[in-house]
């Protein structure tokens, strides 16, 4: 498996994957979790899609793709500020020109190579590695999310624990949300 970084420049050289990016967000999002999420010609897509995020893509030996993720620079309009406030203490978080927000994280499940006895899919080890990695060589030294609770337990049997922004919010029945921060961890506010 390997990392493909796809920013705004290359979004048309990169359409195929992109489209695949997009179907298994779909898949996951809206049938698999059950979230309320438009899906169009069997596509998820929001409005921070048209903000120029960064992608990274997991693309496996047969340019499938593993699994992804959604950067954008957290001064600009997020999905954590503008959708999700009321995932954070007091409705707002301090951001600083350092910071980046990860959205959108998804894995295709039905992969089976990488699995192992109880443990994290390699892929989804290796996707957390290419957004810290990715984020130091971009000068971000701090992620921000808004996960579900399932997703907060995997960012902590893989060692990468969130520190949580505020409370988990139910935001249906059987759904939970957190946010958080993680990567060089600044003090909370």
């Amino acid at each position: 498996m390997r990392i493909l970084v796809v920013s705004p420049d290359l979004y048309e050289h990169h359409r195929g994957l992109l489209t695949q990016m997009h179907r298994l967000r779909a898949q996951v999002f809206g049938s698999r979790l059950g979230w309320d999420v438009e899906i169009t010609a069997d596509e998820e897509r929001d409005e921070y899609d048209r903000l120029g995020p960064t992608y990274l893509l997991e693309i496996d030996a047969t340019d499938r793709v593993a699994d992804y993720v959604r950067l954008l620079p957290a001064i600009g309009p997020t999905m954590l500020r503008q959708t999700s406030p009321q995932l954070l203490r007091e409705g707002r978080l301090e951001v600083h020109p350092g910071m980046i927000e990860s959205s959108r994280f998804c894995v295709d499940t039905h992969l089976e190579a990488g699995r192992g006895g109880g443990q994290l899919h390699q892929a989804t080890l290796t996707m957390f590695a290419g957004i810290i990695e990715w984020s130091m060589a971009n000068g971000y030294d701090e992620i921000v999310t808004a996960t579900d609770l399932r997703f907060e337990r995997i960012l902590n049997r893989s060692g990468w624990a969130l520190r949580r922004l505020g409370e988990p919010v139910e935001i249906r029945v059987g759904a939970r949300i957190v946010s958080g921060r993680g990567v060089g961890d600044r003090q909370p506010q």
